[in-house]
Protein backbone atom coordinates (compact mmCIF):
# COMPACT_ATOMS: atom_id res chain seq x y z
CA UNK A 1 0.00 0.00 0.00
CA UNK A 2 0.87 3.80 -0.55
CA UNK A 3 -0.48 6.47 0.42
CA UNK A 4 -1.94 8.82 -3.10
CA UNK A 5 0.71 11.93 -1.95
CA UNK A 6 3.61 9.58 -2.94
CA UNK A 7 1.89 8.78 -6.01
CA UNK A 8 1.31 11.74 -6.94
CA UNK A 9 4.66 13.92 -5.62
CA UNK A 10 6.01 14.58 -9.69
CA UNK A 11 2.63 15.79 -10.90
CA UNK A 12 0.72 18.70 -11.86
CA UNK A 13 -3.28 17.37 -10.54
CA UNK A 14 -6.04 18.88 -8.57
CA UNK A 15 -7.77 17.12 -6.01
CA UNK A 16 -11.93 17.09 -6.47
CA UNK A 17 -14.72 15.23 -5.03
CA UNK A 18 -17.15 13.07 -6.91
CA UNK A 19 -19.15 15.88 -7.62
CA UNK A 20 -16.21 17.68 -9.40
CA UNK A 21 -15.71 20.58 -6.83
CA UNK A 22 -12.49 21.42 -5.22
CA UNK A 23 -11.08 19.31 -2.43
CA UNK A 24 -8.46 22.04 -0.46
CA UNK A 25 -7.42 22.43 3.27
CA UNK A 26 -7.66 19.73 5.49
CA UNK A 27 -10.06 17.59 3.28
CA UNK A 28 -7.28 17.88 0.33
CA UNK A 29 -4.76 16.78 3.17
CA UNK A 30 -7.13 13.81 4.05
CA UNK A 31 -7.29 12.89 0.78
CA UNK A 32 -3.72 12.76 0.09
CA UNK A 33 -3.15 10.51 2.81
CA UNK A 34 -5.68 7.57 1.38
CA UNK A 35 -3.91 4.61 0.89
CA UNK A 36 -3.69 3.09 -2.28
CA UNK A 37 -3.91 -0.55 -2.74
CA UNK A 38 -3.27 -1.13 -6.52
CA UNK A 39 -3.27 0.64 -9.69
CA UNK A 40 -5.07 -0.57 -13.16
CA UNK A 41 -5.71 1.09 -16.36
CA UNK A 42 -8.16 -2.09 -16.90
CA UNK A 43 -11.66 -1.79 -14.81
CA UNK A 44 -11.85 -5.60 -14.97
CA UNK A 45 -9.49 -5.76 -12.35
CA UNK A 46 -10.56 -2.26 -9.83
CA UNK A 47 -11.35 -3.54 -6.67
CA UNK A 48 -11.40 -1.87 -3.09
CA UNK A 49 -8.70 0.79 -2.98
CA UNK A 50 -7.39 0.57 -6.29
CA UNK A 51 -6.60 3.48 -8.33
CA UNK A 52 -7.75 3.68 -11.32
CA UNK A 53 -6.34 5.57 -14.59
CA UNK A 54 -8.80 6.59 -17.32
CA UNK A 55 -7.00 6.28 -20.27
CA UNK A 56 -8.38 6.78 -23.67
CA UNK A 57 -7.70 3.66 -26.04
CA UNK A 58 -8.16 3.16 -29.66
CA UNK A 59 -11.45 1.90 -29.48
CA UNK A 60 -12.44 2.66 -25.62
CA UNK A 61 -12.12 5.18 -23.16
CA UNK A 62 -11.38 4.62 -19.67
CA UNK A 63 -13.88 7.83 -18.63
CA UNK A 64 -16.84 6.03 -19.31
CA UNK A 65 -15.77 3.10 -16.98
CA UNK A 66 -15.43 5.83 -14.17
CA UNK A 67 -19.54 4.72 -12.62
CA UNK A 68 -18.63 0.96 -13.29
CA UNK A 69 -15.10 0.77 -10.98
CA UNK A 70 -16.02 3.19 -8.71
CA UNK A 71 -18.99 0.80 -8.07
CA UNK A 72 -16.38 -1.55 -7.63
CA UNK A 73 -14.49 0.37 -4.75
CA UNK A 74 -12.03 1.94 -6.81
CA UNK A 75 -10.55 4.70 -4.13
CA UNK A 76 -9.14 7.40 -6.93
CA UNK A 77 -9.56 7.89 -10.02
CA UNK A 78 -7.17 9.79 -12.24
CA UNK A 79 -8.88 11.91 -15.02
CA UNK A 80 -8.53 14.16 -17.77
CA UNK A 81 -12.51 15.59 -18.62
CA UNK A 82 -15.79 15.31 -16.12
CA UNK A 83 -16.95 11.77 -16.01
CA UNK A 84 -20.61 10.74 -15.31
CA UNK A 85 -20.98 9.50 -11.73
CA UNK A 86 -24.79 9.80 -11.30
CA UNK A 87 -25.70 5.98 -11.41
CA UNK A 88 -23.48 5.48 -8.30
CA UNK A 89 -24.41 4.95 -4.50
CA UNK A 90 -23.94 7.92 -2.22
CA UNK A 91 -21.84 5.51 0.10
CA UNK A 92 -18.98 4.95 -2.62
CA UNK A 93 -19.08 8.40 -3.52
CA UNK A 94 -18.04 9.77 -0.52
CA UNK A 95 -14.75 8.18 -0.20
CA UNK A 96 -14.07 8.61 -3.80
CA UNK A 97 -11.08 11.41 -4.83
CA UNK A 98 -10.66 12.63 -8.41
CA UNK A 99 -6.91 13.36 -9.34
CA UNK A 100 -7.80 15.74 -12.66
CA UNK A 101 -4.82 16.22 -14.62
CA UNK A 102 -3.74 17.56 -18.23
CA UNK A 103 -2.85 14.22 -19.51
CA UNK A 104 -3.75 10.70 -17.90
CA UNK A 105 -1.34 8.77 -19.94
CA UNK A 106 1.43 10.90 -18.89
CA UNK A 107 0.07 10.62 -15.32
CA UNK A 108 -0.39 7.11 -15.39
CA UNK A 109 3.45 6.91 -16.76
CA UNK A 110 4.93 8.46 -13.38
CA UNK A 111 2.38 7.50 -10.60
CA UNK A 112 3.47 3.44 -11.91
CA UNK A 113 7.03 4.44 -11.27
CA UNK A 114 6.27 5.75 -8.05
CA UNK A 115 4.20 2.60 -7.54
CA UNK A 116 6.91 -0.28 -8.25
CA UNK A 117 9.35 2.36 -6.31
CA UNK A 118 10.80 4.16 -9.38
CA UNK A 119 12.95 0.67 -10.67
CA UNK A 120 14.95 1.40 -13.80
CA UNK A 121 16.94 3.58 -10.96
CA UNK A 122 18.17 0.28 -10.12
CA UNK A 123 19.16 -0.78 -14.07
CA UNK A 124 21.08 0.77 -16.77
CA UNK A 125 18.19 1.35 -19.58
CA UNK A 126 19.37 1.20 -22.67
CA UNK A 127 16.55 2.52 -25.70
CA UNK A 128 16.87 1.13 -29.42
CA UNK A 129 14.48 3.61 -31.67
CA UNK A 130 14.17 3.83 -35.44
CA UNK A 131 11.89 2.32 -38.43
CA UNK A 132 14.23 -0.44 -39.12
CA UNK A 133 16.60 -2.93 -37.08
CA UNK A 134 15.14 -2.52 -33.83
CA UNK A 135 14.75 -5.75 -33.15
CA UNK A 136 18.22 -7.24 -34.06
CA UNK A 137 19.66 -4.29 -32.44
CA UNK A 138 18.79 -5.00 -29.22
CA UNK A 139 19.52 -8.72 -29.27
CA UNK A 140 23.23 -7.76 -30.58
CA UNK A 141 23.49 -5.37 -27.86
CA UNK A 142 21.95 -7.93 -25.34
CA UNK A 143 24.53 -11.08 -26.71
CA UNK A 144 27.42 -8.47 -26.80
CA UNK A 145 26.85 -7.33 -22.93
CA UNK A 146 26.20 -11.13 -21.85
CA UNK A 147 29.39 -12.67 -23.24
CA UNK A 148 30.84 -9.87 -21.33
CA UNK A 149 29.23 -11.10 -18.07
CA UNK A 150 26.66 -8.85 -17.50
CA UNK A 151 23.00 -9.66 -16.56
CA UNK A 152 20.59 -8.40 -19.06
CA UNK A 153 17.21 -8.14 -19.81
CA UNK A 154 15.26 -7.22 -22.78
CA UNK A 155 11.84 -5.66 -24.01
CA UNK A 156 10.68 -6.03 -27.41
CA UNK A 157 8.43 -6.80 -30.49
CA UNK A 158 9.00 -10.60 -29.87
CA UNK A 159 9.12 -11.01 -26.30
CA UNK A 160 10.61 -9.86 -23.11
CA UNK A 161 13.05 -11.77 -21.55
CA UNK A 162 13.54 -12.23 -17.50
CA UNK A 163 17.30 -14.36 -17.06
CA UNK A 164 15.37 -17.76 -18.21
CA UNK A 165 11.73 -16.39 -18.67
CA UNK A 166 10.74 -15.62 -22.24
CA UNK A 167 7.45 -14.39 -22.16
CA UNK A 168 5.83 -13.35 -25.72
CA UNK A 169 5.27 -9.23 -26.37
CA UNK A 170 1.59 -7.40 -26.62
CA UNK A 171 3.50 -4.53 -27.94
CA UNK A 172 6.67 -3.38 -29.10
CA UNK A 173 6.73 -1.26 -26.42
CA UNK A 174 4.37 -1.98 -23.33
CA UNK A 175 2.36 0.36 -21.47
CA UNK A 176 3.85 2.07 -18.81
CA UNK A 177 2.02 0.02 -15.79
CA UNK A 178 3.44 -3.06 -17.73
CA UNK A 179 6.52 -1.35 -18.27
CA UNK A 180 7.39 -0.29 -14.32
CA UNK A 181 6.31 -3.37 -13.35
CA UNK A 182 8.63 -5.54 -15.87
CA UNK A 183 11.36 -2.97 -14.26
CA UNK A 184 10.48 -3.70 -11.53
CA UNK A 185 10.88 -7.41 -12.11
CA UNK A 186 14.13 -7.32 -14.23
CA UNK A 187 15.29 -5.44 -10.84
CA UNK A 188 14.63 -8.23 -8.48
CA UNK A 189 15.79 -11.01 -10.76
CA UNK A 190 19.11 -9.08 -10.14
CA UNK A 191 19.32 -8.03 -13.78
CA UNK A 192 21.84 -4.76 -14.08
CA UNK A 193 20.97 -3.63 -17.67
CA UNK A 194 17.69 -3.32 -19.62
CA UNK A 195 17.75 -3.33 -23.36
CA UNK A 196 13.97 -1.99 -25.12
CA UNK A 197 12.61 -1.30 -28.58
CA UNK A 198 11.62 2.23 -27.57
CA UNK A 199 8.30 2.77 -30.87
CA UNK A 200 6.89 5.98 -31.76
CA UNK A 201 3.70 5.13 -30.51
CA UNK A 202 5.24 4.51 -27.23
CA UNK A 203 6.76 7.89 -27.46
CA UNK A 204 3.67 9.58 -28.40
CA UNK A 205 1.61 8.22 -25.83
CA UNK A 206 3.92 8.94 -23.34
CA UNK A 207 4.74 4.96 -22.28
CA UNK A 208 8.30 5.73 -21.59
CA UNK A 209 7.75 8.94 -19.24
CA UNK A 210 8.50 8.47 -15.59
CA UNK A 211 12.52 7.55 -15.76
CA UNK A 212 15.16 8.63 -17.54
CA UNK A 213 17.16 6.19 -20.16
CA UNK A 214 20.85 6.09 -19.75
CA UNK A 215 21.36 5.34 -23.36
CA UNK A 216 19.19 6.47 -26.50
CA UNK A 217 19.47 4.69 -29.71
CA UNK A 218 18.42 6.01 -33.39
CA UNK A 219 18.79 3.14 -36.17
CA UNK A 220 16.97 4.85 -39.06
CA UNK A 221 14.09 6.69 -40.59
CA UNK A 222 11.72 5.83 -43.61
CA UNK A 223 7.76 6.51 -43.98
CA UNK A 224 6.26 4.07 -42.09
CA UNK A 225 3.54 3.82 -39.55
CA UNK A 226 1.09 6.66 -41.22
CA UNK A 227 -2.47 6.48 -41.29
CA UNK A 228 -5.56 5.98 -39.17
CA UNK A 229 -4.54 4.81 -35.40
CA UNK A 230 -0.51 6.06 -36.11
CA UNK A 231 0.74 8.91 -37.37
CA UNK A 232 -0.97 12.03 -38.95
CA UNK A 233 2.00 12.76 -41.28
CA UNK A 234 5.81 11.92 -41.54
CA UNK A 235 6.42 15.22 -39.73
CA UNK A 236 4.75 13.66 -36.37
CA UNK A 237 6.38 9.91 -36.97
CA UNK A 238 9.86 12.05 -36.85
CA UNK A 239 9.11 14.09 -34.13
CA UNK A 240 7.90 11.12 -31.73
CA UNK A 241 10.94 9.48 -32.26
CA UNK A 242 12.97 12.70 -31.36
CA UNK A 243 11.16 12.60 -28.12
CA UNK A 244 13.61 10.05 -27.09
CA UNK A 245 16.49 12.34 -27.03
CA UNK A 246 15.00 14.81 -24.92
CA UNK A 247 14.90 11.88 -22.34
CA UNK A 248 18.03 9.97 -21.97
CA UNK A 249 21.68 10.60 -21.04
CA UNK A 250 23.73 9.46 -23.90
CA UNK A 251 22.80 9.66 -27.41
CA UNK A 252 24.18 7.04 -30.14
CA UNK A 253 23.20 8.10 -33.52
CA UNK A 254 23.19 6.64 -36.89
CA UNK A 255 25.28 9.41 -38.24
CA UNK A 256 24.67 8.71 -42.09
CA UNK A 257 20.83 9.21 -41.69
CA UNK A 258 19.50 12.22 -43.60
CA UNK A 259 16.73 12.95 -41.42
CA UNK A 260 19.76 12.55 -38.30
CA UNK A 261 19.11 16.16 -37.57
CA UNK A 262 15.23 16.16 -37.53
CA UNK A 263 15.67 13.57 -35.11
CA UNK A 264 18.50 15.61 -32.77
CA UNK A 265 16.08 19.08 -32.68
CA UNK A 266 16.24 19.84 -29.09
CA UNK A 267 17.75 16.86 -27.84
CA UNK A 268 19.00 16.96 -24.27
CA UNK A 269 21.74 14.56 -24.72
CA UNK A 270 25.38 13.81 -25.33
CA UNK A 271 25.57 12.70 -29.11
CA UNK A 272 28.28 9.95 -30.64
CA UNK A 273 27.64 8.79 -33.89
CA UNK A 274 28.34 5.84 -35.82
CA UNK A 275 27.83 4.92 -39.55
CA UNK A 276 29.88 4.18 -43.02
CA UNK A 277 30.73 8.19 -44.08
CA UNK A 278 34.16 9.88 -42.78
CA UNK A 279 32.49 12.46 -40.01
CA UNK A 280 31.23 9.25 -37.84
CA UNK A 281 32.50 8.61 -34.51
CA UNK A 282 32.57 5.50 -34.82
CA UNK A 283 32.85 4.19 -38.77
CA UNK A 284 32.95 0.94 -40.59
CA UNK A 285 35.20 0.24 -43.63
CA UNK A 286 36.43 -3.09 -46.01
CA UNK A 287 32.95 -4.47 -46.13
CA UNK A 288 33.39 -8.38 -47.56
CA UNK A 289 30.54 -10.04 -48.17
CA UNK A 290 30.46 -13.71 -46.98
CA UNK A 291 28.43 -16.89 -48.49
CA UNK A 292 29.39 -19.84 -47.08
CA UNK A 293 27.25 -23.28 -47.40
CA UNK A 294 23.49 -22.38 -45.95
CA UNK A 295 24.86 -18.68 -44.45
CA UNK A 296 25.03 -15.84 -45.41
CA UNK A 297 27.15 -12.78 -43.93
CA UNK A 298 29.49 -9.91 -43.94
CA UNK A 299 32.70 -8.58 -42.77
CA UNK A 300 34.00 -5.38 -41.53
CA UNK A 301 36.38 -3.62 -39.67
CA UNK A 302 36.18 0.05 -37.48
CA UNK A 303 37.93 2.60 -36.75
CA UNK A 304 37.76 5.95 -34.36
CA UNK A 305 36.34 5.48 -30.95
CA UNK A 306 37.15 1.62 -31.40
CA UNK A 307 39.02 -0.65 -33.81
CA UNK A 308 38.12 -3.81 -34.55
CA UNK A 309 37.99 -6.90 -37.32
CA UNK A 310 34.29 -8.37 -37.43
CA UNK A 311 32.01 -11.05 -38.88
CA UNK A 312 28.18 -10.79 -38.22
CA UNK A 313 26.17 -14.10 -39.83
CA UNK A 314 23.40 -11.91 -41.17
CA UNK A 315 23.74 -10.35 -44.69
CA UNK A 316 24.32 -6.46 -46.33
CA UNK A 317 24.95 -2.89 -45.28
CA UNK A 318 22.22 -3.05 -42.88
CA UNK A 319 23.67 -6.07 -41.00
CA UNK A 320 26.49 -3.63 -40.45
CA UNK A 321 25.10 -0.59 -39.06
CA UNK A 322 22.67 -3.00 -36.65
CA UNK A 323 26.58 -4.01 -35.30
CA UNK A 324 28.22 -0.89 -35.44
CA UNK A 325 25.42 0.40 -32.72
CA UNK A 326 25.91 -2.58 -30.61
CA UNK A 327 29.58 -2.06 -30.58
CA UNK A 328 28.99 1.78 -29.70
CA UNK A 329 26.79 0.64 -26.97
CA UNK A 330 29.00 -1.79 -25.98
CA UNK A 331 32.05 0.09 -25.76
CA UNK A 332 30.14 2.44 -23.16
CA UNK A 333 29.80 -0.10 -20.74
CA UNK A 334 34.29 -0.98 -21.32
CA UNK A 335 33.43 -4.22 -23.28
CA UNK A 336 36.43 -4.72 -24.64
CA UNK A 337 37.20 -4.77 -28.75
CA UNK A 338 37.99 -8.70 -28.03
CA UNK A 339 34.71 -9.25 -26.61
CA UNK A 340 32.83 -7.81 -28.90
CA UNK A 341 34.80 -9.35 -31.86
CA UNK A 342 34.00 -13.13 -30.34
CA UNK A 343 30.37 -12.18 -29.60
CA UNK A 344 29.08 -10.80 -32.90
CA UNK A 345 29.06 -14.31 -35.17
CA UNK A 346 26.70 -16.24 -32.85
CA UNK A 347 23.87 -13.63 -32.42
CA UNK A 348 20.65 -14.80 -33.86
CA UNK A 349 17.19 -13.22 -33.86
CA UNK A 350 14.21 -15.18 -34.14
CA UNK A 351 12.74 -14.74 -37.47
CA UNK A 352 14.93 -11.82 -38.52
CA UNK A 353 17.28 -13.12 -41.59
CA UNK A 354 16.95 -16.14 -40.04
CA UNK A 355 18.92 -18.71 -41.68
CA UNK A 356 17.73 -22.27 -41.16
CA UNK A 357 20.04 -25.12 -42.47
CA UNK A 358 17.95 -27.39 -45.07
CA UNK A 359 20.87 -27.90 -47.62
CA UNK A 360 24.57 -27.33 -48.07
CA UNK A 361 23.60 -26.42 -52.17
CA UNK A 362 21.31 -23.58 -51.32
CA UNK A 363 20.42 -21.08 -48.56
CA UNK A 364 16.96 -20.95 -46.70
CA UNK A 365 15.78 -18.14 -44.50
CA UNK A 366 12.74 -16.84 -42.37
CA UNK A 367 12.25 -13.00 -42.32
CA UNK A 368 9.36 -10.96 -40.89
CA UNK A 369 9.72 -8.30 -44.36
CA UNK A 370 5.61 -8.06 -44.15
CA UNK A 371 5.47 -4.48 -46.16
CA UNK A 372 6.59 -3.49 -49.74
CA UNK A 373 9.96 -1.44 -47.99
CA UNK A 374 11.17 -3.84 -45.51
CA UNK A 375 10.69 -6.84 -48.61
CA UNK A 376 12.77 -4.49 -51.72
CA UNK A 377 15.70 -3.77 -49.15
CA UNK A 378 16.01 -8.01 -48.00
CA UNK A 379 15.67 -8.83 -51.49
CA UNK A 380 18.15 -5.92 -52.90
CA UNK A 381 20.73 -6.95 -50.36
CA UNK A 382 20.31 -10.42 -50.99
CA UNK A 383 20.37 -9.35 -54.91
CA UNK A 384 24.24 -8.42 -53.65
CA UNK A 385 25.08 -12.42 -52.96
CA UNK A 386 24.54 -12.85 -56.93
CA UNK A 387 22.53 -15.92 -56.01
CA UNK A 388 21.75 -18.54 -58.53
CA UNK A 389 18.04 -17.93 -57.98
CA UNK A 390 16.42 -15.58 -55.40
CA UNK A 391 13.18 -17.75 -54.36
CA UNK A 392 10.28 -15.45 -52.28
CA UNK A 393 7.66 -16.71 -50.90
CA UNK A 394 5.08 -15.04 -49.35
CA UNK A 395 1.60 -13.98 -48.72
CA UNK A 396 -0.36 -10.95 -47.38
CA UNK A 397 -2.51 -10.33 -43.92
CA UNK A 398 -6.58 -10.24 -44.75
CA UNK A 399 -8.22 -6.92 -43.37
CA UNK A 400 -5.20 -4.83 -44.01
CA UNK A 401 -4.36 -2.74 -46.41
CA UNK A 402 -5.33 -4.07 -50.41
CA UNK A 403 -2.17 -1.14 -51.60
CA UNK A 404 0.17 -3.14 -49.71
CA UNK A 405 -0.56 -6.44 -51.57
CA UNK A 406 -0.07 -4.90 -54.87
CA UNK A 407 3.24 -3.35 -53.64
CA UNK A 408 4.50 -6.52 -52.33
CA UNK A 409 3.60 -8.20 -55.52
CA UNK A 410 4.93 -5.48 -57.52
CA UNK A 411 8.53 -5.70 -55.39
CA UNK A 412 8.83 -9.13 -55.43
CA UNK A 413 8.11 -9.76 -59.01
CA UNK A 414 11.07 -7.48 -59.56
CA UNK A 415 13.49 -8.24 -58.03
CA UNK A 416 13.12 -12.48 -57.32
CA UNK A 417 13.71 -15.03 -59.89
CA UNK A 418 10.43 -16.97 -58.66
CA UNK A 419 7.82 -15.94 -56.56
CA UNK A 420 5.96 -18.56 -54.64
CA UNK A 421 2.52 -16.57 -53.57
CA UNK A 422 1.14 -18.31 -50.37
CA UNK A 423 -1.16 -17.45 -47.29
CA UNK A 424 0.02 -15.63 -44.29
CA UNK A 425 -3.09 -14.25 -42.27
CA UNK A 426 -6.01 -14.42 -44.15
CA UNK A 427 -8.33 -13.84 -40.89
CA UNK A 428 -11.46 -13.09 -42.75
CA UNK A 429 -10.84 -12.30 -46.18
CA UNK A 430 -10.90 -15.08 -48.69
CA UNK A 431 -7.23 -16.46 -49.18
CA UNK A 432 -7.82 -16.70 -53.17
CA UNK A 433 -8.84 -13.26 -53.12
CA UNK A 434 -5.41 -11.78 -51.37
CA UNK A 435 -3.50 -14.11 -53.45
CA UNK A 436 -5.12 -12.67 -56.42
CA UNK A 437 -4.07 -8.83 -55.56
CA UNK A 438 -0.94 -10.01 -55.17
CA UNK A 439 -1.00 -11.73 -58.44
CA UNK A 440 -2.17 -8.05 -59.85
CA UNK A 441 1.40 -6.49 -58.61
CA UNK A 442 3.35 -9.29 -60.09
CA UNK A 443 1.71 -8.54 -63.22
CA UNK A 444 2.92 -5.17 -63.42
CA UNK A 445 6.43 -6.89 -63.79
CA UNK A 446 7.81 -9.84 -66.10
CA UNK A 447 8.57 -11.96 -62.75
CA UNK A 448 7.64 -15.69 -62.86
CA UNK A 449 5.76 -17.03 -60.04
CA UNK A 450 3.65 -19.79 -59.03
CA UNK A 451 0.49 -19.95 -56.56
CA UNK A 452 0.25 -22.43 -53.52
CA UNK A 453 -2.63 -21.04 -51.16
CA UNK A 454 -1.44 -23.49 -48.34
CA UNK A 455 1.64 -22.45 -46.72
CA UNK A 456 2.89 -25.58 -45.65
CA UNK A 457 3.06 -26.87 -49.09
CA UNK A 458 4.54 -23.73 -50.57
CA UNK A 459 7.41 -24.15 -48.32
CA UNK A 460 7.56 -27.69 -49.34
CA UNK A 461 7.54 -27.00 -53.02
CA UNK A 462 10.33 -24.30 -52.22
CA UNK A 463 12.59 -26.91 -50.37
CA UNK A 464 11.51 -29.86 -53.04
CA UNK A 465 12.63 -27.40 -56.25
CA UNK A 466 15.90 -25.51 -54.61
CA UNK A 467 18.42 -25.66 -56.74
CA UNK A 468 22.33 -24.87 -56.18
CA UNK A 469 22.89 -21.44 -55.56
CA UNK A 470 19.86 -20.66 -54.73
CA UNK A 471 18.84 -18.19 -51.92
CA UNK A 472 15.36 -19.12 -50.81
CA UNK A 473 13.61 -16.25 -48.27
CA UNK A 474 9.86 -17.31 -46.68
CA UNK A 475 8.86 -13.83 -46.03
CA UNK A 476 6.35 -12.06 -43.80
CA UNK A 477 5.88 -14.50 -40.60
CA UNK A 478 9.19 -13.97 -38.83
CA UNK A 479 9.08 -14.92 -35.39
CA UNK A 480 4.86 -15.68 -35.57
CA UNK A 481 4.25 -19.20 -34.73
CA UNK A 482 0.45 -19.14 -35.41
CA UNK A 483 -1.47 -18.42 -38.58
CA UNK A 484 -5.14 -16.45 -38.03
CA UNK A 485 -7.99 -17.96 -40.17
CA UNK A 486 -12.06 -16.22 -39.54
CA UNK A 487 -10.70 -14.77 -35.92
CA UNK A 488 -9.23 -18.56 -34.78
CA UNK A 489 -5.13 -18.48 -34.67
CA UNK A 490 -3.93 -22.15 -35.49
CA UNK A 491 -0.12 -23.08 -34.59
CA UNK A 492 1.86 -22.72 -37.14
CA UNK A 493 5.49 -22.36 -37.02
CA UNK A 494 7.69 -22.17 -39.86
CA UNK A 495 10.65 -23.82 -38.59
CA UNK A 496 8.39 -26.99 -37.14
CA UNK A 497 7.16 -26.90 -40.33
CA UNK A 498 10.88 -27.11 -42.21
CA UNK A 499 12.43 -29.84 -39.77
CA UNK A 500 8.74 -32.38 -40.58
CA UNK A 501 9.22 -31.99 -44.69
CA UNK A 502 13.07 -32.88 -43.50
CA UNK A 503 12.14 -35.18 -41.56
CA UNK A 504 10.05 -36.84 -44.64
CA UNK A 505 12.92 -37.02 -46.96
CA UNK A 506 14.21 -39.92 -48.67
CA UNK A 507 18.09 -40.33 -47.68
CA UNK A 508 19.84 -39.36 -50.50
Amino acid sequence: MKKLSELLETLEYRLERADGSPLSGSAAKEALGAGIIDITNDSRSAAEGTLFFCIAGANRNGHDFAAEVTERGARALVIGRDVELASVSEEKKRDLILVRVPDTRYAMAFISAAWFGHPAERLRVIGVTGTKGKTTTTYLIKSILEKAGRRVGLIGTIETVIGDRHIPAANTTPESLVLQRTFAEMAEAGMEIVVMEVSSQALMLHRTQGFRFDIGVFTNLEPDHIGPNEHRDFHEYMHCKSLLFRQCRIGIVNGDDGHLPGILEGHLCEVETFGLGEGNDLRAKDLRLLHRPGELGIAFSTEGLLALSAEVPTPGRFSVYNALCAIAVARRFGVSAEEIRAALPGVRVRGRIEMIPVSDTFTLMIDYAHNAMALESLLTTLRAYQPHRLVCLFGCGGNRSRQRRYEMGEVSGRLSDLTVITSDNPRNEEPMAIIADIRTGIGRTDGAFVEIPDRREAIRYVIEHGEPGDIIVLAGKGHEDYQEIRGVKYPMDEREIIAEILKEKPEE
